[in-house]
């Protein structure tokens, strides 16, 4: 049975002759047929409406969906651990470098290999979600996440806090990896992406709000601070977690050995559905790398606008992608994934095209850089969800292995996108806009592939 559009989707439950008679204050019942009248699918998405979500249906009737805020919440926290692990401390940067007698370079490693933890730990974390459960590989995550933290605030040297950095990252990647996956045992795709957008309207907080409080802790205690702040944020999550279901079942999760499933990354990456659909976001996170790694200098040594501004803009970025998400939560029931996949990947890629001209040109100074930079960062808010959701689709009974295969393809491009920034640095932005506009050209033609295989009969 499914529950992928219920109208009740705030506290839902689904019985089983084994429960039905067990109440629990915080959810509502709601009958058999209720549950199957909830469910529809959008045209565009119905090459993914077939065995595989008749075998493994969202909302598993031995499990039940809890509060909507809380679920929310906790979700919410959990992805947003990659986020907040490193915006948190930026501000403090410089005072770390200083205080442990090393260079900025060096301090800059601490977020390349956390950026590298972060990418190959999502493929351990998949296959262990998906064979003993939820709850307990994120707790087990949590709790490295943790340490990590705590070797970070205990740390009086670069090699010790780098080494905790990786930690850290390895711990922090469970929650999102899982995190992702559990919204797709509790809801099926259409409804899976309308609640990945409102999460990641929700996460986009962290990258809003992490630097404006890592300063102020840092201004009011130290660096050390900011990261006992995190290990207070880990345990706090970490006791969240126990009081929401494990949203795996027992006879739902892998037989499969780890290193057995490990292998089966092979097996996933010869779909080309999924690599479609990982392809519209892995391609995008190269981009948005690049603007990341770009923007600082692109904005203040070129253009040399204040510090301040340069947070403006930012946080103007950050804000694109919350309206854009909750765009996409609200119209992803109606025009499906595919099609407004397929919508931000061209707004994407007229931003990049008209960001290259502009480059080039110099055409329009500042606002002809942050014009088109604003509107292809909007523009993830119409990809990302949708990419996950799509991807784990015709793969429920592997989300987790799933989830973390598009998430190490994401990171992994963000990192290579990054990096080309700083190879062909040549003193312009343009380096910038051309990895910002191949990668979504890139971005551009998985989706033109997602939106054309949608089309076809789920059997071909």
């Amino acid at each position: 049975m499914s529950l992928a559009k219920s109208p009740a989707n705030s506290r839902q439950r689904v019985d089983s002759p084994s429960n039905s008679k067990t109440k629990l204050p915080w959810s509502k019942q709601i009958s058999n047929a209720d549950a199957s009248a909830c469910a529809s699918e959008c045209p565009l998405d119905r090459s993914y409406s077939g065995a595989a979500e008749a075998a493994y249906p969202a909302a598993d009737v031995e499990h039940y969906v809890p509060s909507s805020i809380w679920l929310l919440g906790i979700l919410s926290t959990l992805m947003g651990f990659a986020s907040i692990s490193t915006d948190l401390y930026l501000p403090a940067l410089p005072t770390i470098a200083r205080e442990l007698h090393t260079s900025a370079g060096t301090m800059e490693l601490t977020i390349s290999t956390y950026l590298i933890g972060f990418s190959l730990g999502q493929l351990l974390w998949g296959p262990i979600g998906d064979r003993f459960g939820r709850r307990g590989p994120v707790a087990l995550g949590l709790g490295l996440f943790i340490l990590g933290s705590m070797g970070c605030a205990l740390s009086t040297a670069a090699w010790q806090m780098i080494a905790c950095r990786i930690v850290q990252a390895s711990g922090a990647c469970a929650g999102v990896v899982i995190g992702r996956a559990m919204v797709r045992d509790l809801y099926e795709h259409t409804r899976a992406a309308q609640m990945l957008s409102t999460l990641m309207t929700v996460m986009a907080i962290a990258p809003l709000l992490g630097p404006v409080l890592g300063s102020e802790i840092l201004r009011h205690g130290s660096w050390q601070a900011i990261f006992w702040t995190l290990v207070g944020i880990g345990t706090a999550t970490l006791i969240a977690v126990y009081t929401i279901p494990e949203t795996l079942p027992t006879h739902r999760r892998q037989p499969h050995r780890i290193h057995r499933a490990m292998a089966g990354y092979v097996h996933l990456l010869r779909e080309p559905r999924l690599l479609s659909h990982a392809g519209v976001s892995a391609f995008y996170y190269a981009g948005m790398f690049a603007y990341i790694a770009g923007t600082p200098f692109a904005y203040m040594e070129y253009y040399h606008i204040s510090a301040q501004a340069y947070g403006w803009l930012f946080s103007a970025g950050v804000v694109g992608i919350m309206i854009a998400n909750m765009v996409n939560a609200r119209l992803v029931p109606t025009l499906g994934i595919a099609r407004l996949m397929a919508i931000g990947a061209v707004g994407g890629a007229v931003a990049s095209v008209v960001l290259v001209a502009n480059a080039v040109t110099g055409f329009g100074g500042l606002w002809g850089l942050v014009v088109p930079l604003l509107l292809f960062v909007a523009m993830v808010g119409l990809i990302v969800a949708n990419s996950i959701s799509g991807a784990m689709a015709d793969f429920p009974e592997r989300a987790g292995s799933v989830s973390a295969l598009v998430g190490a393809m994401q990171y992994g491009s963000g990192i290579f996108g990054s990096a080309l920034v700083g190879i062909l640095a040549d003193g312009t932005p343009r380096p910038m806009s051309y990895i910002i506009g191949i990668s979504a050209i890139g971005s551009l033609l998985c989706a033109g592939y997602v939106l054309y295989a949608a089309r076809l009969p789920a059997s071909e």
